[in-house]
């Protein structure tokens, strides 16, 4: 995509999706539909070792990673590396699950990473158990489109800002806590966009072929605007009833 100014996150997704169906590895239920999941795609392994090579992975201990079909080979690696990982179910729709090397046989970490297994070996946990686990070395997720300076965007639900915003309330991610987006090539658009005050902008771009470092990354610090929500999202995502009893 040549350099232009996008007005329309819609109109920037339908681009990449265009380009990201040649490389795009289709879901078992939802296909080519990226409006339902953030695929897979060709040449993850080289972005996965990419990922892994950074001292951020190999001194953490403690990583949040999104429930995207890119990631799942990531979520096994953690494990067998013998990190704890915290994934949000689909949706958010059951919260959030602890994942650690002691809850997964070895050789079962694949089956661990899937959304089936995770919930099936690991641990339903509260906001306020995940705040008693300490602090996040790092978050990665996968995206839609994303630009050299880190503003990024998925499906158009808004998810991955809600979990950040879910993960500073309770204090476990800070402005300085790294966010790492994992994505294709493809997906790193030459486009302009100014993050709102809900946009989490990632840290580190990882792709098949590089790894971009983005100077002075801005984080959400408004925590959730409970007017700016979805209909349905309070009734449908049970930590956000959580933090809704616990706000003044």
């Amino acid at each position: 995509m040549e350099d232009v100014t996008v007005a329309d996150k819609s109109q920037a997704r339908h681009e990449v999706w265009e380009a990201l169906r040649e490389v795009a590895r289709p879901d078992s239920r939802f296909h080519f539909d990226f409006a339902e999941f953030i695929p897979d795609f060709e040449g993850s392994e080289r972005a996965l070792a990419n990922l892994v090579a950074l001292p951020l992975f190999t001194d953490s201990q403690l990583i949040f990673i999104t429930p995207d079909n890119c990631l799942e080979e990531l979520r096994a690696q953690a494990l067998r590396d013998g990190k704890t990982i915290l994934v949000p179910t689909y949706g958010i729709r059951r919260g959030f699950v602890k994942l650690s090397p002691d809850d997964v046989p070895r050789g079962h970490e694949v089956y661990a990473s899937w959304l089936d297994g995770m919930e099936h070996f690991g641990q339903r946990v509260s906001l306020y158990e995940i705040k008693q686990l300490g602090p996040l070395d790092f978050l990665v997720t996968g995206g839609s489109v994303i630009n050299q300076r880190g503003v990024r965007f998925g499906k158009g639900h808004g998810y991955f800002d809600l979990e950040w915003a879910m993960m500073y309330t309770v204090g476990v991610a800070t402005v300085a806590t790294p966010v790492i987006a994992f994505v294709h090539d493809c997906q790193v658009a030459g486009i302009e966009l100014e993050p709102s005050p809900f946009d989490t902008v990632c840290d580190i771009i990882v792709t098949p072929s590089r790894v971009i470092q983005v100077e002075e990354a801005s984080k959400p610090t408004v925590g959730i605007v409970w007017e700016k929500l979805a209909p349905g999202m309070l009734e449908d995502i049970p930590p956000l009833q959580e933090l809704k009893q616990l706000s003044p």
